[in-house]
């Protein structure tokens, strides 16, 4: 017989904890995980200072659907090398991180209204691992993904965050990643490359309306015009900061950290929002 269980179930299985805190990292190029980098660093002191979660929920930008919503059940995620034409020590990265299969099934039913559908195929995306690895390196917190839904509207992903905030008050840590800024087209390489006027404009603005707690203009199209579509011409990478910005409340305090721009158009600002 199935059986069907409810949030509240969830909750009765996940004791009250001290508010999680938000966090949303800029993981820029997959080749932080493998070098010593200001970023790695940031990453890795940013882990000695969070609480050590009852999991990790990731919103990642590389992982995409549409019209549905889709959370990872597997026991044991795989590690995904989603990229190509890097040095073969990326690829042999691996973060064996066990899943939260129950806690991912109660998730789903959370996101019953937004079209949330169980997968066991997914696992972890170079969005999740390359950050995981410096924030927890023993690979001993469970963690899963949910995907981001390229077929609705920015603000939509601002919902999806309201709803996952519940599970902050129940030891689960949830994690956005992708960049704040993310336009390939503009990549400018080599060393000391200078930030575009777009990427430097885009990044403050973002960083004073969420100061500002003005999420709605974050998720606005028509307001942030074509400035939107020049920081990012898809927006795969823009949503997971939408989600976590729509996880936070009035009792949060936000901190940034590692807010350059990299490689001309990347900004790899991250941010945190905790509980005062």
């Amino acid at each position: 017989m199935t059986v069907t269980r409810t949030f509240e179930d969830l909750k009765a299985g996940l004791a009250p904890t001290p508010r999680m805190p938000l966090v949303f990292l800029g993981h820029g190029s997959p080749m932080n995980a493998i070098q010593d980098t200001a970023y790695s660093r940031a990453w890795s002191e940013l882990g000695k200072t969070l609480p050590r979660p009852k999991a990790i929920l990731v919103v990642s930008a590389h992982w995409m659907t549409r019209g549905t919503t889709l959370v990872d059940v597997s026991a044991m995620p795989r590690t995904i090398h989603d990229f190509h034409g890097f040095p073969e020590p990326l690829f042999q990265q691996n973060y064996p991180a066990p899943g939260a299969p129950d806690l991912a099934r109660e998730v789903v039913s959370l996101l019953a209204s937004h079209h949330a559908e169980e997968d066991d195929q997914w696992g972890l995306d170079h969005g999740a691992w390359t950050v995981l690895k410096f924030l927890y390196p023993k690979a001993d917190v469970p963690v899963f993904q949910v995907s981001i839904d390229m077929g609705r509207g920015l603000d939509y992903q601002l919902e999806i965050g309201k709803t996952l905030s519940a599970l902050r008050d129940r030891g689960v840590l949830v994690l956005g990643s992708g960049n704040v800024v993310h336009n390939l087209r503009a990549v400018e390489w080599g060393p000391g490359a200078r930030p575009h006027d777009f990427a430097l404009e885009f990044d403050a603005l973002f960083a004073d309306r969420l100061t500002d707690r003005d999420f709605a203009a974050l998720a606005d199209r028509q307001r942030l015009g074509s400035l939107l579509q020049q920081a990012h011409p898809s927006v795969d990478h823009y949503l997971p900061a939408l989600t976590m910005a729509g996880a936070a409340d009035d009792g949060d305090d936000l901190t940034f950290m590692t807010d350059a721009i990299d490689l001309g158009s990347i900004s790899m600002r991250s941010f945190v929002f905790h509980a005062r």
